[in-house]
């Protein structure tokens, strides 16, 4: 069959052979080979993956058969949403450049996503598209976030970077807060079983002190791939479900996952989570100090007014007698007052002589007084022996003397 070639076409094989210099057959591969290739998709495993200190990565995809050499320029590099790494399977999109220098072909790259991402995007549409449509992220549903939780239940990783910023915001911004950790792994094949049980055990627990006020579900940053757990359908469900407020924080202030929408409070990082979740404890000391101010202007305007009132009362005519009846109650309950006085004190130095003279009389009745003077008590079993016939010889007694007590045994001397 006769095959026809557009005369623009570079390639053309032709006829009368012309002697080209090494650059101008460079410049036609290079127009041929862009031309021919504006725009295209590889997949492939990345190798010898280089970041320059400009910004810029180079690297190589390969297969089993073959390599091309690709570059990703510094401003297309912020934008992935992918860390590249040596032996990683990806689909790169961009077009081929020749660079004449080295007499070399490169693949310019535009985008690059993990192998696999794309199937990730289309479930993750479908299934926005499905609970969109039964109201999951109607805002007419979403509940209110306590202003003072005493108690906060927090799903994520028991381990990294997340609980310990979380821990550190929540303790400088209201210390009062009770934290009740479900731990639960945040990637990978359980994990999105381990959030939704986490979320059930929150609402359903018997423990009053395993109960919070809201719920935070946070992870760190990562590729579509890693944040899918937080993207099914299993996770959006015991949201949805949830009889508590749930606050998601889930990777960074650019990911966006279903989790997020289906929350009641979606966070831009687990930090941002922990400053929704409570208040500024210095805040709320102002708004105190403020509704103390008010409450106080209020209480002492109603005194003044009180007061006021109290003073034309008081200067009426009608309360004049009233008071000079007072005054004269006054003093008469003055006059008893000084009266009663002079009667307490009076009756109260007759008791205290009363007292000293019974002091004086139980003083020279006293056994010790005469003791003093050279007698002698003796105890036998802590019992005061009073006669000479209840002792028996060898028999253990105490001498009490004024100044002591001495032991002593009973002799076998005839008693008389």
């Amino acid at each position: 069959m006769l095959q026809v070639f557009l005369a623009t076409n570079p390639f053309i094989y032709r006829m009368n052979l012309e002697i080209l210099s090494v650059s101008q057959l460079t410049q036609q591969i290079k127009t041929g080979l862009e031309t021919l290739f504006p725009q295209v998709k590889i997949k492939g495993e990345i190798s010898n993956f280089k970041r320059h200190s400009s910004g810029h990565s180079y690297l190589t995809l390969k297969d089993e058969g073959a390599q091309i050499a690709a570059v990703i320029w510094k401003t297309t590099g912020s934008r992935l949403a992918v860390t590249l790494k040596d032996g990683m399977n990806v689909v790169a999109e961009g077009r081929l450049e020749v660079y004449p220098p080295s007499g070399r072909y490169q693949l310019i790259c535009t985008s690059v996503t993990e192998v696999g991402q794309g199937a990730l995007q289309q479930a993750f549409a479908e299934l926005l598209q499905k609970l969109a449509k039964a109201g999951y992220f109607s805002v007419e549903r979403k509940r209110p976030i306590p202003e003072i939780p005493e108690t906060i239940g927090l799903i994520t990783s028991p381990t990294g970077a997340v609980i310990e910023d979380m821990s550190n915001v929540l303790e400088r911004r209201f210390p009062a807060a009770r934290v009740l950790l479900y731990p639960v792994s945040v990637q990978g094949a359980n994990a999105a079983e381990a959030v939704a049980s986490g979320i059930a055990y929150f609402n359903s627990t018997k423990k009053l002190n395993h109960r919070p006020q809201v719920i935070i579900i946070a992870r760190g940053g990562g590729s579509l791939e890693d944040l899918q757990a937080f993207n099914g359908e299993l996770v959006a469900n015991a949201i949805y479900l949830s009889v508590l407020p749930i606050i998601s924080a889930i990777g960074h202030e650019t990911d966006l996952t279903i989790a997020d929408m289906v929350a009641d409070l979606r966070a831009g990082t687990p930090s941002i989570a922990a400053e929704l979740a409570v208040p500024d404890t210095q805040e709320l000391l102002r708004h105190i100090d403020n509704l103390q101010s008010r409450r106080d202007s209020i209480l002492l305007g109603k005194l003044e007014g009180a007061d006021r009132q109290v003073y034309s009362i008081c200067s009426s005519y009608a309360f004049n007698r009233p008071l000079l009846q007072m005054q004269q109650f006054d003093d008469r309950l003055n006059s008893l007052v000084d009266q009663m006085g002079r009667t307490v004190k009076g009756g109260y130095g007759e008791k205290m002589q009363r007292y000293a003279s019974v002091c004086q009389q139980l003083a020279l009745l006293d056994y010790r007084n005469t003791l003093e003077r050279g007698y002698v008590l003796v105890k036998q079993d802590g019992k005061f022996v009073t006669g000479a016939t209840k002792l028996h010889p060898t028999d253990d007694v105490e001498l009490l003397f004024h100044d002591g007590v001495l032991p002593a045994v009973i002799s076998r001397k005839k008693l008389h």
